[in-house]
């Protein structure tokens, strides 16, 4: 029961955090601090030290939910694993690698260059569904040969937190910010789910 409660606090730390600095009133507070050329830095900054938290104090949960003992079918599930981290790591490159992590803004700024706003962009992956790098990030944390009672709540909390996220908050501001192309987009293309009317 300890280990179930730290590992639930480990995930809504970094639940909270990853979506109140992504709010336009924290953005537009936080900015009045820093300059906003590195607030995308700042956001990806502090996301990364709750994810080394949750890194250095998970508390595993061994017991065995289900587990692959056919070698093949074993192989095939590491293999969608794999997938799913490369669906999630090329779906970046299909935005903009460098402008998601922000270090394309930092660097224009350091030349003194104008940083232009961010065009809105369906490649690829994007005309399938409209976040792919969720969907990957989903796909991986599933695909597992053996699925213990911690890493089952990994993928349940994740995969919640993800669903709600994007569809309450992240797509909310988007629309906002975007307008009707992104209304369009979201009528066109599903959330999450491929090949399916509503994501």
């Amino acid at each position: 029961m300890p280990s179930l409660l730290i590992d639930v606090l480990l995930l809504s730390v970094f639940a909270i955090q990853h979506s109140l600095m992504a709010t336009p009133a924290f953005k537009k507070w936080i900015t009045a601090f820093i300059s906003p050329v590195i607030e995308r830095s700042t956001y990806v900054l502090f996301s990364s030290l709750a994810l080394l938290l949750m890194y250095w104090k998970w508390q595993p949960i061994t017991a065995i939910v289900w587990k692959a003992d056919n070698a093949t079918i074993a192989v095939i599930i590491t293999g969608v694993f794999f997938f799913g981290w490369l669906v999630a790591l090329l779906s970046t490159f299909m935005i903009n690698h460098f402008d998601l992590f922000d270090l394309k803004q930092i660097f224009d700024n350091l030349k003194d260059k104008i940083v232009p706003s961010s065009k809105f962009q369906t490649n690829y992956l994007y005309k399938i569904v409209r976040h792919p790098i969720m969907l990957g990030y989903i796909i991986a944390f599933w695909a597992t040969p053996v699925m213990t009672v911690g890493h089952l709540l990994f993928a349940v909390t994740t995969t919640l937190y993800i669903v709600v996220a994007v569809k309450y908050l992240e797509e909310k501001d988007l629309r906002k910010s975007i307008g009707k192309e992104y209304e369009d987009y979201e009528n066109k293309v599903p959330m999450l789910i491929p090949f399916t009317k509503k994501g």
